[in-house]
């Protein structure tokens, strides 16, 4: 798709303008957000995201289009799986409620600023290195090794460790521990200080860039037009926020999603693969489309979201029988006390 300077410009002010406006109509002042707001906002932003996605195919390609809306759900898909440590965070940190929505809106901005350097640097490397298809591919089939080992072996992320930057970070940054509100800075006794709500927003943003390492390969997979790459990435991380609120509490229930994500990264990962061998050697290979890779990862989370929510009731019930059981085996012993006592 060619896209002008001119479109590059309006697309990026009017995504400045529905931050701005996300903001101040929500996130201005700092408060609790409930299930309806949440469950609101996130509705306008996928509603906005189909809009612009539906905008590509009149005034665009369908094939714009559909490369859209691939890269917008694998995105997605791959973002509620940062959640889960983004709820770590907030609580390593002792994260207030009422500024749990201002800790995340800044950094997924800056995450928002951070990827786009990271589309650049894939792009451009894509369009000089047709072998970096080939890297892509097998860093994705890797990554979805991992995550099924991962899952079978029980690890579900209990704890958050801080990585080497954001330990730097805190050693040469003075900062305090005590929160002040929404302010980033305050001064004590001379001092410039940084407050926590600083600490944890550079925490937000650095992390949810490090799981860009594996989303931009993904979704060079399905596009190489860095317009769709990025305005995908900026619509998927718009409504991170919202949806954070939405289902932080079904977050426990999803138990299969890494067995989903690692599907979708390993088929990804040998469509790139593919892709490479077309592009740099004359052997004909079968190539891919679109539906079938839009097809693929939207069938692959319908299934992981009901085998999740299945087990997770039956785990749910199991662990009620097993509760009752134990409860009920106590009383006879209760019983048998009570009558040596009389």
């Amino acid at each position: 798709m060619d896209v002008s300077t001119t479109m590059w410009v309006l697309t990026i002010v009017g995504l400045c303008a529905l931050i701005a406006a996300d903001f101040f109509i929500g996130g201005r002042k700092p408060h609790e957000v409930s299930i309806k707001e949440a469950g609101v906002w996130t509705i306008v932003w996928i509603v906005l995201a189909v809009l612009f996605g539906t905008g590509l195919a009149i005034w665009g390609t369908g094939q714009a289009s559909g490369e859209f809306f691939a890269g917008y759900v694998t995105e997605k898909s791959l973002s509620v799986d940062n959640l889960f440590v983004f709820v770590l965070i907030m609580a390593k940190f002792a994260v207030p409620t009422i500024y749990q929505q201002r800790v995340l809106m800044i950094g997924v901005l800056i995450a928002l600023v951070l990827r786009a350097v990271f589309i650049a640097a894939g792009a451009a490397a894509i369009n000089s290195f047709a072998w970096v298809f080939y890297i892509f591919g097998a860093f994705l089939i890797y990554t979805a090794w991992k995550l099924i080992q991962e899952a079978r072996a029980g690890e579900d992320d209990e704890d958050w460790e801080e990585g080497r930057l954001m330990k730097a970070i805190e050693r040469k940054l003075p900062s305090t521990d005590k929160w002040h509100g929404t302010k980033l800075f305050i001064r004590e006794n001379g001092k410039r200080l940084a407050t926590p709500m600083l600490i944890v927003m550079l925490a937000i943003g650095i992390t949810d860039v490090l799981f860009a390492v594996d989303s931009i390969p993904a979704i060079f997979g399905l596009t190489q037009d860095p317009y769709i790459v990025f305005t995908a990435n900026a619509f998927a991380l718009m409504g991170l926020r919202q949806l954070y609120f939405l289902i932080v509490g079904l977050l426990k229930k999803l138990v299969h999603l890494s067995y989903g994500l690692s599907v979708i990264l390993a088929f990804i990962g040998v469509k790139l693969v593919l892709h490479g061998i077309h592009e740099t050697t004359s052997l004909h290979v079968p190539e891919i489309s679109l539906p079938v890779s839009l097809s693929v990862i939207c069938g692959v989370l319908i299934i992981t979201t009901i085998t999740s929510l299945a087990a997770s009731k039956k785990a749910e019930k199991e662990a009620a029988e097993k509760e009752a059981a134990e409860t009920g085996s106590d009383k006879p012993e209760a019983a048998e006390k009570t009558d040596a006592q009389g």
